[in-house]
């Protein structure tokens, strides 16, 4: 209810808390709960020395300081299919995803990541831009790691079987599944899941009201960024 009021207020109605709740009453409107996402990485089997850069603080002064990133999985007529997304810590922008009947490092994750390369500028300095991911054998792959260098990206993992170390790609999953996956009882195919995936993800950066965001949308406060690191300082 809370989100509904901040989303008609953000639409221009002027109405409040209670009139929103009896209206979401008589409409039968509730909010969607989530449930537990099931474990869909394959643990790698290589060691893996690299560190853990975020410790759990999912927090950034900037966009492109901090990126996680995670995969679930999506149950169709044809059997399953995967979902990668790599979130903006700052913005909560989902700034690259790929849908795939596949889980292999060479197809889905890598998507995923050219993809976020190019909506974010695919020739952008990203000094320092830190990309944070759980230790499954599609991150830890020898191609994942080379295009991570390749982009100038440091690697950042959590310890192995914590879902806190990747709290908020999991939050990123849990909410696609809540708020389109379980929509449908069985989705058709993996077409018609990465078509509707594209809606989710166009509505969750540009309509999404995000309460860690002060209920802004993560295009609004990408937008905010580049103004403030666009602007010149003004000499004395």
């Amino acid at each position: 209810m809370r989100k509904m009021h901040r989303a008609m207020g953000h639409a221009g109605w002027d109405v409040g808390h209670d009139q929103v709740a009896r209206l979401m009453k008589r409409a039968d409107l509730r909010g969607i709960r989530r449930g537990r996402k099931p474990v869909t990485t394959k643990p790698a089997t290589e060691p893996d020395h690299r560190p853990d850069l975020v410790e759990r603080q999912f927090v950034a002064e900037r966009a492109d300081q901090v990126w996680v990133a995670d995969i679930t999985y999506v149950r169709t007529l044809a059997g399953f299919c995967y979902a990668a997304f790599i979130t903006d810590v700052y913005s909560r922008k989902i700034v690259g995803w790929a849908i795939s009947a596949s889980l292999h490092a060479t197809g889905l994750p890598l998507l995923a990541l050219e993809h976020a390369r190019l909506s974010t500028g695919a020739t952008r300095d990203r000094q320092g831009l830190i990309h944070h991911s759980d230790r499954g054998s599609q991150y830890v792959s020898l191609a994942y790691s080379d295009a991570l260098i390749t982009a100038g990206v440091k690697a950042s993992v959590g310890t192995v079987g914590d879902s806190f170390d990747n709290a908020l790609a999991e939050a990123v999953n849990g909410l696609y599944k809540a708020e389109l996956i379980h929509s449908n009882r069985l989705w058709e195919s993996t077409e018609a899941v990465e078509l509707a995936t594209m809606g989710w993800v166009h509505w969750w950066n540009t309509l999404r009201l995000h309460e860690a965001l002060g209920y802004s949308t993560p295009t609004e406060v990408a937008a905010t960024d580049t103004h403030d690191h666009d602007v010149a300082p003004v000499a004395s």
